[in-house]
């Protein structure tokens, strides 16, 4: 399957963004080794841990607004990430 265009908003593309609360650092898993929250391609249900921002020194789970499959995954391992940023993209099911 054609790679899809990520340079156009995700509600475009027929999708949900989960955007980042507030500003800090992302963390895909619990730890370091740890297997990530979320892959692309997994099921992910409203309610559910998707990643971590670490802001002052605190580590807050951010939590889907959604239900359905991982479309992809916007912010890495360790990225400064912007409240509002897209974190990861779901297809709605």
């Amino acid at each position: 399957p054609e790679p899809l265009p990520f340079d156009e908003p995700a509600e475009e593309r027929g999708g949900h963004a989960i955007v980042a609360p507030l500003t800090g650092v992302f963390y895909r898993s619990p730890s370091p080794g740890a297997e990530p929250y979320v892959r692309e391609g997994g099921q992910v249900n409203a309610g559910q841990v998707i990643g971590l921002i670490e802001a002052m020194k605190l580590f807050n789970e951010i939590k889907s607004d959604a239900t359905g499959t991982v479309r992809h995954i916007a912010a890495d391992d360790g990225d400064l990430v912007k409240a509002r940023q897209t974190l990861i993209e779901v297809d709605p099911s």
